[in-house]
């Protein structure tokens, strides 16, 4: 047995009965569950029809997500998230080298890397190397004026942990903003990068071993070991080539508005809905959200 969920953006919520019951039809599913009315619905199917792709991409341009999954096991007890582009709407870095001066450079090779274009590490030390000069107290100033939260993302964990679930924050990204990310999204722990300072001042080095794609797997391997879960019991969420390990060794890997190269290599893609969409394909209502 499957379940098959149909999303839309919360900003629009025009998820209407038509296109729900379009596709149940289409597909032979069994009644049509509303998760929360113009934003969420589900049904079960014996078998995913082999023209899925061809119905995710017609949906697409409805301004749809519609994703497949297998029934059993897909309330998970462990959140394994990406930070930038995924539980914050930047790339730290990016903001760091804007106030460098530095930012189109920057920018353009993260773009590159998070497409797995460049090796993640060359590209990080590079990046970071730009950043040299840079006085450390301005990593407070992005936190404060320049760092948003994805919607969604506070009742994403706040929901998970409420029925016993774990949320670890994996990041390519640093320590100095994922600290703060973690204290106040409520992640039980966090791990990334370290940007190394003198004198209050960036050296334009980070810390060795660089925490990228072999890391992130780490990761989830010492953490459901730590815990006594499976993999299977993992929902990972992220954006870049630096993801696709965790989001091929978890349960359910979520490819969440992930850069095409990213997306087109995972089953769970995510374009139009929000952080709650994880909730939502785990079978929660918007009544269960904490």
């Amino acid at each position: 047995m499957f379940i098959v969920t149909l999303l839309a953006n919360p900003d629009r919520a025009d998820l209407d009965t038509a296109a729900v019951e379009a596709l149940q039809n289409a597909w032979g599913g069994d009644t049509a569950r509303w998760l929360n009315p113009g934003i969420a619905a589900e049904f079960p199917v014996e078998i995913v029809p082999a023209n899925r792709w061809d119905n995710w991409q017609g949906l697409q341009e409805m301004g749809l997500d519609l994703i497949v999954q297998p029934a059993e096991g897909r309330r998970k007890k462990m959140l394994l998230a990406d930070m930038d582009s995924t539980m914050i709407g930047q790339e730290c870095i990016d903001e760091l080298a804007d106030m460098a001066g530095v930012g189109p450079r920057v920018a353009e090779i993260t773009k590159r890397a998070m497409n797995g274009e460049l090796d993640f590490e060359g590209a990080l030390i590079e990046r970071v190397g730009l950043l040299k000069g840079l006085p450390e107290a301005v990593i407070d100033k992005v936190l404060a004026e320049r760092i948003t939260f994805t919607p969604g993302g506070r009742e994403l964990l706040a929901t998970m942990k409420a029925n016993g679930g774990y949320a670890a924050l994996v990041s390519g990204g640093f320590t100095a903003f994922t600290t703060a990310v973690a204290r106040e999204l409520g992640f039980d722990e966090h791990r990334a990068n370290t940007l190394l300072a003198e004198d209050g001042t960036l050296t334009g080095d980070v810390a060795r071993p660089i925490l990228g794609r072999e890391a992130k797997i780490a990761a989830l391997e010492e953490i459901t070991a730590r815990l006594g879960l499976a993999h299977a019991d993992v929902m990972a969420v992220g954006d870049g080539a630096n993801d696709l390990g965790m989001l091929h060794r978890a349960g359910a890997g979520v490819a969440l508005h992930a850069k095409p190269a990213v997306a087109a290599q995972c089953d769970i893609r995510i374009n139009h809905g929000d952080l709650t969409a994880l909730l939502y394909i785990q079978g929660y209502t918007v009544e269960d959200f904490a």
